[in-house]
């Protein structure tokens, strides 16, 4: 039964024209993400142009207690998006405008439905690139709302530490600035720190203003084989204690090799592997590749493969990109399950030898995969939805992992978010810490219209 009353569909509708809308295949879109977790649709979809619609649309609808759900590329993981307790879903993909850049600061101002690869074409010409890549498409906002980070996060960071100030509309309607462009303030409460993250459900972000990096004059990168999973797990840690500024460092298990050769036409060696990105000046950049694959050969690493030349590394990272997609390609109408999990790097070997050994006998395509610089791996799994069995298989393979790098210091989620999938892990990880969690949630939204049953327990 919908949330929405006749009057509240009335005003929306003769305030937002055709971009109101009801109809069940527009809904049904809204009310997933890209992974397993079941769809919950909204009762409406409402099409936001700027900051001023999305603040009409969230007033109109906290005076009747609707619930709003923020949309941007709907590439989230895990189960963001579904409207739990219907309400509308506000599509934030029509407000793509790249407000301003400034070269001489190193930042830029951008609408949250701007994506992650618009933003980074409009900057190439100016010598400039915004770093965090997450791998899908997604908007600047929904990365922003679940503080993604992605390949290049062990040079660069997350969005914790690039972006430098958001608008959010509150649960009110109210519109507020979190911030300026200075890089540092001590001036009250950090809020952007508190909205960036908190996954829509103490605002929604319409825009974001964000630190901008120069494109490197000399960018390399490579691939290295090995027989073991530990023997790539042990040279990675090794190139982080000494401090090697490496860009990029992502691991790929052989299982998931294979499902990429398959999926991108490729024809990697089918080993445990490392891919690497070296980002700085032509000395520097040689100087790094260097000190890795000494450390790299030390840890039984062999092959080095160089992809250079820019299409060479496009095609290579897209292929990396695409891990999920292809490890769920490999059985017809499945759906992917993916885990993260980040981890204190010390851990990381014993870690993910455990994960290892949790998937054997594994009865679902499995692959294990990540950005492993920061100590943050993920596993995908291609899973048939409809399979009880096979979901409570992977769940409890899940909650092992999971409570494992909550054991060993880490955390549940290095950087898809908790949603709805990882809700039941948060006491585990922070403890009484959550109560405060939840003052703050009822002190920001006291009626709990904002993106309801997503981060906080109960």
């Amino acid at each position: 039964m919908s949330v929405l009353s006749p009057a509240l569909s009335q005003t929306l509708r003769i305030r937002f024209g055709d971009r109101f809308s009801i109809s069940q295949a527009l809904r049904e879109q809204h009310g997933r993400g890209e992974s397993h977790h079941t769809p919950a649709i909204p009762d409406a979809v409402v099409f936001a142009e700027s900051t001023e619609d999305v603040a009409e649309i969230v007033r109109l609808c906290a005076a009747e207690d609707v619930p709003v759900i923020a949309f941007g590329a709907g590439t989230s993981l895990e189960g963001h998006l579904t409207a739990v307790r219907g309400g509308v879903s506000i599509d934030l993909s029509r407000m793509s405008q790249i407000v301003r850049v400034s070269a001489e600061d190193l930042d830029c101002t951008v609408e949250a439905g701007v994506s992650r690869e618009q933003l980074n074409t409009h900057l190439r010409d100016m010598g400039l690139f915004f770093p965090i890549d997450p791998g899908a498409n997604a908007s600047i906002g929904g990365m922003a709302s679940t503080r993604a980070s992605g390949t290049n996060a062990v040079r660069y960071g997350t969005m914790r530490e690039n972006v430098l100030s958001l608008t959010v509309v509150l649960p009110s309607g109210q519109v507020i600035r979190t911030g300026g462009r200075a890089r540092k303030s001590s001036a009250g409460y950090d809020l952007t720190r508190l909205f960036v993250g908190s996954e829509g459900t103490l605002g929604i972000i319409t825009e974001v203003t964000l630190r901008l990096y120069g494109i490197p004059e000399t960018i390399s990168a490579a691939l290295c084989s090995f027989e073991s999973v530990e023997q790539a797990v042990n040279a990675a840690i090794a190139v982080v204690q000494l401090g090697i500024p490496v860009a990029r460092m992502e691991l790929m298990d052989r299982g998931l090799i294979a499902a990429v050769n398959a999926y991108s036409n490729l024809s990697l060696k089918i080993e445990d592997t490392l891919a690497f990105e070296f980002h700085g000046f032509p000395a520097g950049v040689q100087e790094q590749v260097e000190m890795v694959k000494a450390i790299v050969e030390e840890n039984g690493g062999k092959d080095f493969e160089w992809a250079n030349a820019p299409e060479e590394r496009n095609r290579l990272w897209k292929a990396r990109h695409n891990a999920f997609y292809a490890v769920v390609s490999q059985r017809p109408h499945a759906k992917g399950w993916s885990s993260d999990v980040c981890v204190p790097v010390s851990q990381l070997s014993s870690c993910i030898l455990k994960t290892r050994d949790l998937l054997r006998g594994c009865s679902v395509p499995a692959a294990i995969l990540g950005h492993v610089g920061d100590g943050n791996y993920h596993v995908v799994f291609a899973v048939d939805p409809g399979n009880q069995a096979e979901l409570n298989e992977v769940a409890a393979i899940n909650k092992k992992m999971v409570q494992h790098a909550i054991s060993v210091g880490g955390t549940s989620t290095g950087e898809h978010g908790v949603g709805t999938g990882k809700i039941g892990y948060l006491r585990g990880e922070h403890g009484d810490a959550v109560d405060l969690m939840a003052v703050i949630k009822h002190a920001i939204d006291p009626t709990g219209i904002m993106n309801p049953g997503k981060v906080l327990p109960g």
